[in-house]
């Protein structure tokens, strides 16, 4: 194939040299004028496929050579070369025919890009005068497809990106009317509590019949697509009646569905004209029922996530709750009003700034760092004000966002509380007093002198009665401490030796009543966050239950084991059990079951100290029994994961045993 033959025409040599250089360097032949009349010569006696001329010459000008081979009858493609980049210029060549227009400096790139864009529409018009009718209609068609394509394909991009419903919906009907050449055309939704389809926007429709058209599914035309989930296309020769002054000639009627489900009729008629609508003009409007769809989805989707967006804004704007999220760096990502007006947080551009630098409280930022010690979250008590207001917070740890701490004002429950203690107090003490007169009164009593076994039955039954009530008073005094200690010192508490040491405590007990004790205490280290205190208090509390409410020659089971998240405590017995209907009672204070108050003394506190301790640990205790049979009482309480500053070396402290 011979190669593209180029005329470059510019008066300076060193240009044409360049030019020159540049295109036989891309392949082409070229050809070289000094002056507009040579290159209007040259051209009108070789025919080259492209010219390139300088605009400014002596004598004639590049537009006025152009000019001069277009009256000639030549219609070689040209691309004007200037140094000067006027508009009006530029329209003059235009209007001439000129192919394309550069202004020097010319890039490499720039002049060759050109030439390769006036060939290309050069050839393709040769092309298409040569090209029999059939073909040239064949390729005019296939053209119309591609640009029919492409709008779909710029529908369905505006489309699916709106998010505003009834945009969404207008844009649509648009679309589906310029797409099929139709006169108008409507998006009908399905109105679920009446069953009918109403139009939710329309193109060249009056506004009273949008707002009044309303069409049964049951027994219409286009119900029948909703009915039937099939596109349905019609036309008459005399208008026939849709409703009450709704006539069309012709339609197509394409249902939208999402998830398999129709939700609406998209629509094109004419009313007027009779040209009918064909398969292609159903493929076109089913590809915008599909995008229109999508968009609908979306935007309901959006519209749904915007108002429960607005709702959550409204409900943390609202509370009285303080709130602040940190990233992983701990960086503020949130503060609600409530939490700046309370921590006097001033600035307003906090969000992304360091904990430390917005909150002021040093008590409150160090509820992150103690989030991140025991990696994971749990409640906690803020004193703030030299102890004037008192915040209880929840730390929480969010995955893959960072860390959350919401509180709460507690202070008047705090006072309310204390108020509480002391009374509690108050009272064990004023109690303590005339029972402890009364007991040593009743044993000078005993000492003085012989009595009857009546008196003594007596005697005994006071200090017994006497000892029950210390028994409570102490009780009461320990339960009311464990719920007032929001704030105990935790620390890591090797639980195994905890549980040994609550063992050891009552092998005398257990000996007194004859009891077998059977123990599975897993060898090693099993770690937990907490008050080794009120652990080993709540270990007693199960063994001991278990020895007192078991006949003689029983046998306590007692367990301890752990997996990668929690520890496991587990105290089974063979004693009395405990009656189904009084099992979801048994943690509450005072409450004991008829059998075991009738036969064993007792305050009904213990298993309510034990429940509190839980809590205070966030672990879960549960209990499976059977009359006569026994009881099992199973406590599950959080690992302590030893993963940034806390670690557990040597002999246990106090509290760890």
């Amino acid at each position: 194939m011979s190669r593209e033959r180029i005329l470059v025409v510019d008066d300076s040599a060193d240009i044409r040299e360049l030019i020159r250089t540049m295109l036989i360097t891309a392949e082409y032949d070229v050809l070289t004028a000094a002056t507009g009349a040579d290159g209007l010569v040259l051209a009108q006696d070789l025919s080259p496929d492209l010219i390139v001329v300088d605009y400014r010459m002596p004598g004639m000008d590049g537009l006025t050579m152009h000019e001069a081979l277009s009256q000639a009858g030549y219609s070689i493609p040209t691309i004007l070369l200037t140094g000067e980049g006027s508009e009006k210029l530029a329209i003059r060549a235009m209007r001439t025919g000129i192919a394309d227009y550069l202004v020097k400096p010319i890039e490499i790139s720039e002049l060759l890009d050109a030439v390769q864009r006036a060939l290309s529409r050069y050839w393709s018009m040769q092309i298409k005068e040569r090209l029999p009718n059939h073909l040239l209609e064949a390729n005019l068609k296939l053209e119309k497809r591609f640009r029919e394509m492409a709008t779909l394909l710029k529908i369905g991009a505006s489309v699916t990106a709106m998010l505003d419903l009834q945009q969404v919906l207008n844009r649509v009907v648009e679309s589906a009317v310029d797409v099929t050449g139709a006169e108008s055309g409507s998006l009908m939704l399905i109105d679920r509590r009446t069953d009918e389809l109403y139009m939710r926007a329309v193109r060249n429709v009056d506004q009273r019949t949008a707002m009044t058209l309303r069409i049964k599914v049951e027994d219409s035309l286009i119900g029948q697509v909703m009915r039937t989930g099939e596109p349905l296309v019609f036309s008459e020769r005399e208008a026939i009646k849709i409703k009450t002054a709704y006539f069309i000639k012709s339609a197509v009627y394409i249902p939208l569905r999402i998830q398999g489900k129709a939700i609406g009729v998209l629509s094109v008629d004419n009313r007027v004209k009779s040209r009918e609508f064909d398969s292609h003009d159903v493929q076109m409007l089913s590809l915008i029922g599909n995008f229109a769809a999508v968009a609908i989805e979306n935007a309901r989707l959006y519209g749904d996530t915007t108002q429960e967006r607005d709702t959550l804004d409204a409900i943390i704007r609202d509370t009285d709750d303080y709130i602040i999220v940190v990233d992983s760096e701990d960086r503020v990502l949130f503060c609600n009003q409530t939490a700046r007006e309370a921590l006097n947080v001033t600035a307003t551009d906090f969000i992304g700034r360091p904990l430390t630098e917005v909150i002021s409280h040093p008590e409150v930022v160090d509820l992150f760092s103690k989030t991140a010690r025991i990696g994971r979250g749990r409640h906690s008590e803020v004193t703030l004000d030299g102890g004037e207001r008192t915040l209880n917070a929840q730390l929480t740890i969010i995955e893959g966002i960072g860390r959350a701490v919401v509180m709460q004002d507690i202070s008047h429950l705090k006072r309310l509380d204390r108020a509480k203690t002391e009374f509690v107090a108050t009272v064990a003490h004023d109690l303590r007093s005339p029972l402890t007169a009364v007991l040593g009164y009743t044993e000078l009593i005993q000492r003085s002198g012989p009595l009857t076994d009546q008196q003594n039955k007596f005697a005994e039954q006071i200090v017994s009665s006497v000892h029950s009530i210390t028994d409570l008073i102490t009780e009461l005094l320990e339960l009311s401490r464990i719920e007032s200690e929001f704030n105990v010192d935790l620390e890591p508490v090797n639980f195994c030796r905890t549980a040994e040491s609550a063992l050891l405590s009552l092998e005398h007990a257990a000996a007194v009543k004859h009891h077998q004790i059977k123990r599975e205490i897993v060898p090693g280290t099993l770690l937990v966050h907490g008050s080794g205190m009120r652990l080993r208090q709540m270990c007693a509390n199960l063994i001991g239950n278990a020895i007192k409410y078991t006949p003689t020659s029983g046998t306590i089971f007692v367990s301890v084991w752990g997996d990668e998240n929690f520890v496991f405590f587990r105290v089974k017995d063979t004693g009395i059990g405990i009656a189904v209907e009084d099992q979801p009672f048994v943690f509450d204070k005072f409450y004991r079951t008829e059998r075991a108050a009738a036969d064993y003394d007792g305050t009904g506190l213990g298993l309510s100290i034990v429940k509190s301790v839980v809590d205070q640990h966030d672990g879960r205790i549960w209990l499976e029994s059977k009359e006569d049979e026994g009881t099992t009482f199973t406590v599950m309480l959080p690992c302590f994961r030893p993963n940034v500053q806390s670690e557990v070396s040597g002999e246990p402290t106090a509290q760890q045993e």
